[in-house]
C-alpha cells in the first residue's frame, strides 16, 4: 500500500524597501483618516457593528478602533498606539492616532528622494527631545488643592464627548471619584481608579440621579429573606471561603452499607456547617459576605444569630469593601480574629432599583474605595457616559500625579511647530528637513480641530501662527466656532502628562514603522491562509 503524498503549496509574499515603508505610510495614514473626524467638541460619532449585533455610537478614538478589523501589520501596530495611550494616560486617543499618521505621511516625501530612513529617525528623535522641553517651558503649575482648578481640568476632558452637557456633574463625579481613592504613602501616590473606583451603571432615572457613594454598591441582595436589610454601623466579616459542606478535594466515592452509617454521615456535615457557623458568631458580625456559596442550614445558625449574609461576590467587590470598611478578606474561618472585622461602614442597606436588588454600604469613613452609581435612560447611552466618565477620571489622575497644565484648543501643538520651525533653521546637514516636517505635522492638530467646526483652516491658522511667533504660547482654537482665542481665558487645559505621552508614543512609533524594510508574510494559495496539502494519491488495492 503506497502512502498518501502530502505537498505545501506556500507563496511567500514580500515587500521590500522603499515599498514596504510606503506601504506602512499608507496604512498609517488610512487608520488616521478613520477617526480624523473624531476630534474635537464638533467631532461626528462612529456607528459600529459588533460581532454579536450590537450598536455602539461614540467618538472616543480607541472604542472606534477596537471594534476596526485590519489585516496590514502596520495598521495594527497603530490602532495599538490608541490602546497604549488609553491605558498609560487615559486620553489623547484620537490625537496620537492622527498625530502618529501625519508625522509618517511627512517622510514619505523624503524617502522618495532618496533620503535613508535612520537620518530620518534620528532627525525625529531630537525633535521629539526639543518638543518636549517647549512643552514643559509653556506648561503652568496647578494646586490640587483649588477645587475650581481642578474642575476646568476636568472639563476640557469632557468638552468635546457627547456627556458634555452634563459637563458639570460630570466633574464633580470624577473628581470625588479620584480624591476618594487617592493614596499618599510617604510621598508614594496610588490613585488605582480601575480598581478601587468602580462605576455600576442602573438603566432607568436621569442622568441628574448620578452619584458618587461614600462606600461601595454590590447588585446582590441577602440570602435569606428573613435576614435584616438594613443596619446602622454594621460589623461587617469578609471571607473568601464557602460555608456549606466540605466536599473531598478529588473526585470522592463512598459506600455506606448500613441505614445507621448513612444518618451518621449526614448528622457529620450538619455538625461541620454549626462549627464553622460558631466560629463566625463568636465574633459577633452583622454582616458576612463570601465569595463562594453559603448553605441552607448556614443561613438558618446565621438567622438564628441575627446575623446577614450575602453570597457569591465578585472578587474585586470583596476587595473594594475590604478596602471601604476597612476590613480583612479572611480564607478560613478558624483564623478569623477581632482586627478582621470592618467598622468604618455607617449605613448597610438593601434598595430594589427597577427589578433588581442592590446592596448600599455608604457612610463610610475614609473610605478609599467608592463606587459611582450611573442613571440614564437607555444601556447604550450609560456605556457611552461610562466611557466618557473614565477620560475624565484619567485626566483628574493625570494631573495627580504630574501637576502641570498644558493649554489646550491646539496650542501646544502650534507653540511646538512654530518654535521647531525656528530651531530647524540653525541646524546643519539634511537632517533639518526631517525635523522642519515634524513641525509641519504638528499642525494637524489644529487644523483638524477648524475643519471639523466647518471653519476655513488656511486664514484661521494663518492668524494663529502669527500669534505664535510673537509669544502669544496660549493661544489656540476654540472648536465650537473656530476661531482663534486665548486658552487663558477661554480656560481649556490640559495634563502635561498626556500631551507629553501624545508626542512621544506619535514620533516613537513612526520611527519604529520606518525602520522597516521588509514585510515577509507567508500566504497559502488556496485554504485560507493555512498551509494547503494537494490530494492524496490514491492506494493500491491491498492484495
Amino acid at each position: 500500500m503506497q502512502a498518501p503524498v502530502i505537498v505545501m503549496n506556500t507563496k511567500i509574499e514580500r515587500e521590500t524597501g522603499r515599498k514596504a515603508q510606503l506601504s506602512n505610510i499608507l496604512a498609517a495614514k488610512t487608520v488616521s483618516d478613520i477617526i480624523r473626524t473624531c476630534l474635537g467638541p464638533r467631532a461626528m460619532l462612529k456607528m459600529l457593528l459588533d460581532p454579536m449585533g450590537g450598536i455602539v455610537l461614540t467618538n472616543d478614538g480607541n472604542a472606534i478602533l477596537r471594534e476596526v478589523e485590519v489585516a496590514h501589520p502596520a495598521a495594527k501596530s497603530m490602532i495599538e498606539l490608541s490602546r497604549t495611550q488609553d491605558e498609560e494616560v487615559g486620553d489623547g486617543t484620537t490625537s496620537v492616532i492622527i498625530l502618529a499618521g501625519e508625522v509618517l505621511s511627512i517622510a514619505a516625501p523624503f524617502l522618495e528622494r532618496n533620503i535613508h530612513p535612520i537620518v530620518i529617525i534620528s532627525a525625529y528623535k531630537k525633535a521629539l527631545e526639543d518638543a518636549i522641553e517647549i512643552i514643559e517651558s509653556i506648561s503652568i503649575d496647578v494646586d490640587l488643592n483649588d477645587h475650581v482648578q481642578m474642575l476646568k481640568i476636568v472639563k476640557s476632558s469632557l468638552n468635546t464627548k457627547f456627556v458634555s452637557r452634563w459637563s458639570e456633574l460630570m466633574c464633580e463625579l470624577a473628581l470625588s471619584a479620584v480624591r476618594c481613592v487617592a493614596t499618599d504613602d510617604n510621598g508614594r501616590r496610588e490613585v488605582d481608579i480601575k480598581r478601587y473606583a468602580r462605576v455600576e451603571k442602573v438603566p432607568g432615572g436621569e442622568i441628574e440621579e448620578s452619584r458618587v457613594l461614600d462606600g461601595v454598591m454590590v447588585n446582590k441582595d441577602v440570602t435569606h429573606p428573613k435576614m435584616r436589610r438594613r443596619i446602622e454601623n454594621p460589623r461587617i466579616l469578609l471571607l473568601d471561603c464557602p460555608l456549606e459542606y466540605k466536599k473531598g478535594e478529588s473526585q470522592t466515592n463512598i459506600e455506606i452499607s448500613k441505614e445507621a452509617d448513612w444518618n451518621r454521615f449526614l448528622q457529620i456535615e450538619e455538625e461541620q456547617v454549626k462549627q464553622l457557623c460558631d466560629h463566625i458568631i463568636a465574633l459577633k458580625p452583622d454582616l458576612v459576605f463570601t465569595e463562594k456559596g453559603v448553605s441552607d442550614l448556614a443561613q438558618h445558625y446565621l438567622m438564628k444569630a441575627n446575623i446577614t449574609a450575602l453570597r457569591r461576590l465578585r472578587k474585586t467587590d470583596n476587595n473594594r469593601i475590604a478596602r471601604a470598611v476597612g476590613a480583612t478578606v479572611v480564607s478560613r474561618v478558624e483564623d478569623i480574629k477581632e482586627s478582621d472585622i470592618g467598622t468604618k461602614c455607617g449605613l448597610f442597606n438593601v434598595e430594589k432599583i427597577g427589578d433588581e436588588y442592590f446592596t448600599f454600604l455608604t457612610g463610610c469613613k475614609d473610605p478609599k474605595a467608592c463606587t459611582i452609581l450611573l442613571r440614564g435612560p437607555s444601556k447604550d447611552i450609560l456605556h457611552e457616559v461610562d466611557r466618557n466618565l473614565q477620560d475624565a477620571m484619567s485626566a483628574a489622575r493625570n494631573v495627580y500625579f504630574h501637576p502641570k497644565l498644558s493649554p489646550g484648543g491646539g496650542a501646544t501643538e502650534m507653540a511646538i511647530g512654530v518654535q521647531l520651525a525656528a530651531r530647524a533653521k540653525t541646524l546643519d546637514g539634511i537632517g533639518q528637513w526631517p525635523y522642519l516636517g515634524v513641525a509641519e505635522a504638528m499642525d494637524t492638530i489644529p487644523r483638524t480641530l477648524v475643519q471639523n467646526c466647518g471653519a476655513k483652516p488656511v486664514k484661521i491658522l494663518t492668524q494663529l501662527r502669527a500669534k505664535h511667533a510673537n509669544g502669544d504660547h496660549t493661544w489656540g482654537i476654540d472648536g465650537t466656532t473656530g476661531n482663534i482665542v486665548d486658552m487663558r481665558e477661554y480656560g481649556i487645559w490640559e495634563p502635561t502628562a498626556v500631551k507629553v505621552q501624545t508626542i512621544k508614543t506619535a514620533i516613537e512609533s513612526a520611527c519604529l514603522l520606518l525602520r522597516v524594510d521588509d514585510i515577509v508574510s507567508g500566504v497559502s494559495k488556496r485554504g485560507g491562509g493555512q498551509g494547503a496539502s494537494a490530494p492524496a494519491a490514491p492506494e493500491e488495492n491491498a492484495q
